[in-house]
């Protein structure tokens, strides 16, 4: 057990964190005011090596894993949680693909979407199947040598921004064991961007409804193998759910760093604020949170990398994490005051861009209920 960075981590580590501090402070609290998505971000993720940390030499990635993967999240989360998010939304359909895909689709799909000339989104959610999904109603209807894809998908990361698309659907049974995953391109006839929606938080990174109607998915798109679709999910949400809890990490730790740098400038009575136990407790107990959810992230993707179960492991990490990140972004707004809720001190922002966390990749109840299954 040893909880040293080795050097290349501390290299993936330097490497998100001046992309961070480069990229993305400059320019993120003007992109959260207009909700405007730099999709040419993308390519500078590419060009950085942020999009295939985990994935294969092979395919343009730089072969590391899951560790590294969660290490750079927490830097680029640290300056935008919702930037943080389209990363690791992207990088989900290249990992699908090269757990699920054959030969190739990993050759004509990945290299691009490592390299960030094009985006990956991930439809499973439905307007009436959120934490049930395996109750979905997008059909997917064999003919000959393709599939007629027919439905609608909810709260999609990206939306029409997108240019490749795993869309789950039923080709079966009722049930998870009657879903199929497929590659769907934004250029196939039928595809289309429905309702934008307005978000609480996290406006950098757009959240769309997609429509699929009548749309012929080559069967050489077909994911593994038919009715291997709900298993797909599965697995990449586990995965997405150190991803998440990753991204809460760092958030968190801005929180925190803003509000200690705050208690001790500010003076009250005399004295700064910091030296008041009331808010000094609440500092420690802050840090004390984080440390703790940096842990277990670091647990659940470690378990990832050697290949051994992780499930409980990445539920916990995202429960704990994510829970931790609504509290020590409110508290920071409340040891700022007043000043904590405008928008001009950025910490009203973490509080909003925190909640959705607690939803996405599975909700915080949904967690306990894989929990406690494992018990």
């Amino acid at each position: 057990m040893n909880f040293f960075l080795t050097e290349t981590q501390k290299d993936i580590v330097n490497l998100a964190a001046k992309f961070g501090a480069k990229e993305i402070a400059p320019i993120i609290e003007m992109d959260e005011a207009n909700s405007h998505f730099r999709k040419e971000l993308f390519l500078k993720f590419g060009e950085a090596g942020l999009i295939g940390i985990a994935s294969s030499p092979d395919f343009g990635g730089i072969g590391l894993g899951t560790t590294e993967y969660a290490l750079a999240l927490e830097e680029i989360a640290y300056h935008s949680s919702g930037y943080a998010v389209s990363l690791s939304v992207t990088s989900l359909p290249q990992s699908i693909i090269e757990k699920f895909g054959n030969e190739t689709q990993k050759q004509r799909y990945m290299p691009e979407i490592i390299a960030g000339k094009k985006i990956g989104a991930f439809c499973l959610t439905e307007a009436g199947s959120g934490s049930d999904a395996a109750s979905m109603k997008a059909t997917a209807r064999r003919e000959n040598n393709h599939y007629v894809l027919n439905g609608a998908k909810q709260f999609i990361t990206h939306g029409d921004q997108a240019d490749i698309f795993i869309v789950m659907a039923r080709s079966g049974e009722s049930g998870g064991k009657g879903v199929s995953a497929f590659i769907v391109e934004k250029n196939f006839p039928g595809v289309k961007g429905g309702k934008i929606e307005k978000k609480m938080g996290m406006r950098v990174s757009p959240t769309q409804e997609m429509i699929f109607e009548n749309v012929n998915i080559p069967v050489e798109n077909l994911l593994f193998k038919e009715g291997s679709g709900f298993e797909i999910a599965k697995t990449a949400l586990d995965g997405g759910r150190i991803s998440i809890a990753s991204i809460a990490v760092g958030l968190a730790r801005a929180a925190l760093e803003k509000a200690t740098q705050y208690a001790k400038d500010r003076e009250q009575f005399g004295k700064s604020i910091m030296d008041f136990q009331g808010i000094s407790f609440l500092l420690a107990d802050m840090a004390t949170e984080l440390e703790a959810s940096r842990l277990l992230v670091r647990q659940a993707a470690f378990l990832k990398d050697q290949n051994a179960p992780f499930t409980l492991q990445a539920s916990m990490a995202k429960l704990k994490a994510t829970e931790a990140c609504m509290r020590i972004t409110t508290d920071a707004v409340q040891i700022l005051g007043g000043y904590g809720y405008m928008e001009e001190f950025g910490v009203e922002r973490y509080m909003r861009e925190a909640k959705v966390l607690q939803i996405v990749e599975g909700t915080s109840q949904i967690q306990r209920v894989i929990i406690a299954r494992n018990l």
